[in-house]
């Protein structure tokens, strides 16, 4: 049964990591750049995405475990491995995962300086911290730990899947600074959010008292919020694509919406260094329909149970300890369910970053490069993350991107984060007249042996750019 209970816990945690996108920051011939700063330089004048094509983007990390942490076939049995991986993990791990799926994306230039972008997304974002005390109680029970309380302040999950609906504008204010903006509606189809949770389980030795031990839960207080879910979960005999259906019709603002903004600049400090920032989903869920929230919560003490042994008259039944031990566990530890409105924070996202270039193109009568040198050669670092429940997750990022010419381009990069300290990445883009492709693969050691990496992140896309009214 422990094992049991440790397995679901890992296999949740496991099913439900970063959302930066450092091989596409600051690829000026990508509309995605607009994405993740929308003050981005930019080098087209229009763009139009295949519908669902035009960016595919999945990432997920652990920061403490791996499959084959678990799973290996090391000579020690599964109980060992589950032990050793929980003793190794702390309530500051964590496991995510990202998924976005552009559905519509389109823009063009307005007048000599704007450039106008607009469209459509799908994400879902599934965060959770490992809740080290409560996996400890289930798997190793509280024999060893008299004393040492256990708390339920570990439990720390967030998870949404939504659409998103935006719209923005790029500013070239002179020939160095670049600004830019983004409105973003939100349309809900699945939020779930346990955070904030209070309490702790302890044990401790009372000599001289009734039992040797009393156990005590002090300050339970352990919220679940959801939207989206429990009119799915009471539908009878609902099949696939209904549930499928449902879930589709969500997304056009038929549950519950939000509102948030992008901000960003781009500023070239020389004609070969830059710098740049953006912020991203600085945003609020509004959850008022189809909600159902579960508390659970109260304190109470215990010495166990205290048998007697009275000499029973005909017919007369023994003391009901179990139920009276459940009885006063209903009444100390209450279980409450409500339905009212919530709101949640976007996780918000930021990104700032240098660049130098190296290898100034001059192509035969190129009689713009004075205002618009381009250079073959970009070396850059990235900072990025993105805040959580206990804290921002972190990432750096240090690339070279290549030039070929118009038609080609690749960068590779070196990055450390919370998943890894050896993370290398490439991207290629290719454009062929003027439809582009693209591929970013990031972590690639960790491809050689999935089962044994802590992260993995795969961008690609399809699309139309165009350099020329």
């Amino acid at each position: 049964m422990r094992i049991a209970i440790v397995l679901l816990i890992f296999f949740y945690c496991s099913s439900v990591s970063g959302q930066n996108k450092p091989l596409l920051y600051n690829v000026d011939d990508l509309p995605q750049a607009l994405l993740q700063n929308p003050g981005a330089r930019i080098d087209f004048t229009r763009h139009f995405g295949i519908p669902l094509f035009s960016q595919i983007h999945f990432s997920v990390g652990s920061t403490g475990v791996t499959a084959k942490d678990i799973f290996e076939d090391d000579g020690r049995n599964i109980n060992a491995r589950i032990q050793s991986a929980i003793r190794n993990l702390t309530s500051t791990d964590f496991f995510s995962i990202n998924e976005q799926i552009e559905i519509v994306s389109f823009g063009w230039k307005m007048g000599n300086r704007g450039y106008f972008s607009a469209g459509a997304y799908q994400e879902a974002d599934i965060f959770a911290y490992f809740p080290s005390d409560p996996a400890k109680l289930a798997f190793e029970g509280n024999a060893d730990y008299i004393g040492r309380p256990f708390r339920f302040d570990d439990v720390s999950f967030t998870g949404e899947v939504l659409t998103v609906y935006h719209a923005g504008f790029n500013y070239k204010m002179d020939s160095k600074l670049t600004v830019g903006g983004r409105v973003k509606l939100y349309s809900g189809i699945f939020n779930v959010e346990s955070t904030n949770n209070k309490g702790a389980f302890v044990t401790t030795e009372t000599p001289g008292g009734v039992n040797f031990y009393q156990h005590a839960v002090n300050g339970l207080d352990i919220v679940v919020n959801t939207s989206g879910y429990a009119s799915l979960r009471d539908e009878e005999n609902m099949t696939v694509d209904q549930a499928a259906a449902e879930l589709l019709s969500r997304s056009f603002f038929g549950q519950n919406v939000g509102v948030g903004v992008d901000l960003g600049f781009h500023y070239r400090v020389t004609e070969q260094f830059s710098v740049n920032a953006a912020i991203q989903d600085f945003g609020v869920m509004f959850h008022q329909k189809d909600i159902e929230n579960s508390r659970y919560f109260g304190s109470y003490e215990t010495s166990g149970l205290q048998p007697l042994f009275p000499e029973l008259n005909p017919g007369q039944e023994t003391i009901p300890y179990w139920d009276v031990l459940e009885e006063e566990l209903d009444v100390n530890l209450q279980d409450d369910k409500t339905f009212g409105a919530y709101n949640t924070w976007r996780p918000l996202k930021y990104n700032a970053s240098i660049q130098f270039g190296t290898g100034k193109s001059i192509l035969p009568c190129d009689y713009l490069i004075s205002k618009k040198p381009r250079y073959m050669n970009l070396f850059g670092m990235i900072v990025s993350g993105v805040n959580r429940p206990k804290g921002p997750t972190y990432g750096v990022t240090t690339y070279w991107d290549r030039k070929i010419n118009d038609y080609f381009r690749f960068r590779v990069a070196y990055g450390l984060d919370q998943f890894s300290r050896t993370k290398f990445g490439v991207m290629a883009s290719s454009r062929f007249k003027n439809f582009n492709a693209y591929i970013a693969v990031n972590d690639i050691i960790g491809y050689t042996n999935l089962a044994n990496a802590h992260s993995a992140s795969l961008q690609l896309g399809i699309q139309y750019v165009f350099k020329d009214l």
